[in-house]
């Protein structure tokens, strides 16, 4: 059987992920450098765990990978 809390945190993260990529998008339309803003202060993201699975590194890569995205989807709606 499914995991009704899973589901529903995946298609929240779906559809969140999806919500912030238009805004990133359409403020970096809007007032270019927002990128290049959000790409400086991923020194400072990490990852609030406690336990073994805390990755700073991997939260700064996704983060990372975001905000190309959100890059190029730029590019490519333009």
């Amino acid at each position: 059987m499914t995991d009704t809390t899973a589901i529903m945190a995946r298609q929240r993260e779906i559809a969140s992920e999806h919500l912030l990529f238009k805004l990133m998008e359409y403020v970096e339309a809007q007032h270019p450098g927002l990128l290049d803003f959000m790409e400086a202060s991923l020194d400072h993201l990490g990852d609030p765990a406690t336990d073994e699975t805390k990755d700073d590194a991997g939260v700064r890569q996704i983060a990372a990978r975001m905000i190309t995205g959100a890059r190029k989807q730029g590019v490519d709606a333009g």
